[in-house]
């Protein structure tokens, strides 16, 4: 899992186990305090955020835990996918495009970083340079020719660019 990820997810985690331990119980002893709580908006408001936080954090701590289970060996070193960056020919458009493939939660399709969950992201994982992947969008069916094709192995031997993009690919 990149690090930054790991850590974005560690901070909100705490964030929000702080709220639930310290700041809403104080919230709900507060509101229980001004009395009749069927009518008491505050202690209504402070449970409502309590099962909302709670929820939060165990989508948190399985998005964790998924995370931990990605086993980089475990991905091709000459397909499409996580860490990828794939030169595409999108015949629909007449261009080609450059796409990393990402976590979800570093996806900015303005940027080219496409999550591996999203419908282009599901249509180009398992493909190999050469092969066409057809994805289909709101707007319709696009194919998309894979021209060029840079593995998350190829980055770490070649130390890959930091802007995500691989050497010579066209913007």
């Amino acid at each position: 899992m990149p690090e930054h990820i790991k850590k974005q997810l560690l901070a909100e985690i705490e964030i929000l186990e702080h709220e639930l331990s310290h700041e809403l119980p104080a919230e709900i002893k507060k509101a229980v305090a001004l009395g009749d709580l069927s009518e008491n908006a505050e202690y209504h408001m402070a449970k409502q955020r309590q099962t909302f936080v709670d929820a939060r954090l165990g989508q948190l701590k399985r998005r964790m835990a998924e995370l931990s289970l990605v086993n980089l060996t475990n991905i091709p070193k000459d397909k499409v996918g996580f860490g990828s960056t794939v030169v595409v020919y999108d015949s629909t458009k007449d261009e080609e495009i450059v796409y990393r493939l990402v976590t979800s939660e570093e996806s900015d399709v303005s940027k080219g970083l496409i999550s591996t969950t999203s419908p282009i992201g599901r249509g180009l994982v398992g493909k190999k340079l050469g092969d066409v992947a057809t994805i289909v969008t709101p707007n319709g069916k696009r194919a998309l020719e894979i021209l060029k094709l840079t593995t998350i192995h190829d980055e770490a031997g070649a130390g890959g660019k930091e802007d995500g993009t691989a050497a010579g690919a066209k913007q």
